[in-house]
């Protein structure tokens, strides 16, 4: 039986790579958006995003997701590894209720940004996560410089993904999961 999680807000940046950084960045290559892809596809017959969704309480959120959040705590397999997977669903524009979220969620998506732990060593440094940052279609977001954001995001820039949640207490690079730890999503 596969356990699901709703919980808090988890602040998660993206980065404004400059053009120059965006050819060396180890991020949002092709095999990054390849494994979005399959990950999407995933998501989606787990109903965590796409047509007939499973929805939740939004609940008020912050800056860079939007002012009102879902956040969906549970496990997947994607391209034969089992990882957790953290979904989080940024509604807009600011101002928006709880009540006009619930009333028609699809109007509000701005977003849906993703933590997916991978396989040992994908990113070592980072505890192995995939950071994706989807449009509501399931089409991947682009920084200001046209990087798909996949893969290891912002990874060694001083602000974006990356740079935000290795600050999380509890060294998981979560922020909602310091109270109820690691094991629950297991």
């Amino acid at each position: 039986m596969k356990r699901l999680y709703i919980a808090g807000a988890v602040a998660l940046a993206l980065t404004t790579a400059s053009p120059a950084a965006a050819q060396d960045a180890p991020f949002g290559t092709e095999a990054d958006a390849e494994y979005a892809a399959l990950l999407w596809q995933v998501m989606t017959e787990n109903k965590l995003v796409g047509e007939g969704a499973i929805q939740s309480f939004p609940y008020e959120g912050v800056e860079p997701h939007g002012m009102m959040l879902e956040t969906f705590y549970s496990s997947a397999t994607v391209d034969g590894h089992t990882g957790t997977l953290i979904v989080k669903r940024n509604y807009g524009p600011e101002g928006v209720s709880i009540d006009e979220v619930l009333a028609d969620p699809a109007t509000h998506l701005g977003a849906l940004t993703v933590m997916f732990q991978r396989e040992e060593g994908f990113d070592a440094d980072n505890q192995d996560w995939f950071w994706v940052k989807y449009l509501p279609d399931g089409t991947l977001d682009k920084n200001p410089a046209g990087m798909q954001l996949a893969g290891r995001v912002a990874k060694g820039a001083d602000a974006g993904c990356i740079a935000c949640h290795s600050g999380a207490g509890g060294e998981d690079y979560i922020f909602t999961t310091d109270g109820i730890g690691m094991a629950m999503m297991e």
